[in-house]
């Protein structure tokens, strides 16, 4: 798409049409069949440290879900080769060969993003970054490109118009993704989006079919019980992250895995938990632990 086309069609967008193919409306996740079907992913945010520090590479990753059967591998975009750029298509097929040849299906990717930015030409640089990440994961096969909101309203920011600006860059995106198959997640992060209530209204606002949550069952902080935050988020969700705590305020406790099994069945969630540790200890040693904890409750 040359970038007058794309940049002439943003206008349209905002007025309410919506790209080809496009379900239009917000609200929860339309056209999928009855009952639940959730499948193990592996985020890779848990080997955040090995991964940043060069002691593992994105193929040692995709061994690690190979020899522990993790069908599904959530690929952060921040751990390929030369990020935030994106990388030639040559590195990006050798990724999709090395998964595939594995049994590994790349079940998602992400970048860092902030669209409450007040600078315009700031925020056009984050919406062409994740732009050129909805490319990358559309060559990837990847179907989900997971995004943020932005950093938590600082004082003095009017949380109105920042949301204003949030939705903006966000119905771009999302048509461009629409136009590339991608679909966009944004994230609950205990940042801009804090609570059920504010995500909801977020994708009600930018209202396609093809924008949805990625539930992080970690992020729901500002309640003494998240697990009905997390009931109501789950019927938006197109991927989880399913953290091994969860918080009552401002003290964690372990994921009750039992509930969220009931709220997947409930909802009749269709698609992947990616399972996410974090803080110190042995990322491999975490991840194993919890993987067998998680596959007591959902098996398949």
């Amino acid at each position: 798409m040359q970038r007058r086309t794309f940049l002439n069609g943003i206008g349209l967008f905002a007025a309410g049409s919506v790209a080809r193919g496009t379900p239009a409306g917000g609200g929860p996740i339309a056209g999928r069949s009855p009952g639940a079907s959730a499948r193990i992913s592996l985020n890779a945010y848990s080997f955040n440290t090995p991964l940043r520090d060069g002691s593992m590479s994105v193929d040692d990753l995709i061994a690690f879900c190979a020899r522990h059967g993790i069908g599904a591998l959530d690929l952060t975009a921040y751990y390929v080769k030369d990020y935030p750029a994106v990388p030639d298509d040559a590195e990006l097929y050798r990724i999709k060969r090395r998964a595939f040849v594995n049994g590994i299906a790349l079940s998602g990717t992400g970048v860092r993003n902030d669209f409450t930015l007040a600078d315009e030409a700031a925020r056009r640089e984050q919406t062409r970054l994740v732009n050129d990440w909805v490319v990358a994961a559309q060559k990837l096969g990847v179907p989900t490109l997971r995004v943020f909101a932005g950093p938590h309203v600082a004082a003095g920011v009017d949380r109105d118009r920042a949301f204003q600006r949030v939705v903006a860059s966000l119905q771009e995106c999302v048509r461009f993704g629409a136009d590339h198959g991608v679909f966009l997640a944004i994230q609950n992060h205990d940042d801009f989006l804090k609570t059920a209530e504010q995500t909801i209204q977020l994708v009600d606002a930018v209202g396609s079919g093809w924008f949805g949550v990625t539930l992080d069952v970690g992020s729901l902080r500002s309640t003494d019980d998240p697990y009905p935050e997390i009931r109501r988020l789950a019927p938006y969700a197109v991927s989880w992250q399913l953290k091994e705590l969860i918080w009552r305020g401002e003290k964690n406790e372990p994921i009750d895995l039992a509930r969220i099994r009931t709220i997947v069945d409930d909802v009749g969630y269709r698609g992947v938990l990616q399972i996410e540790t974090l803080g110190p200890g042995d990322p491999v040693a975490k991840v194993e632990k919890y993987l067998a904890e998680v596959r007591k409750h959902f098996p398949a």
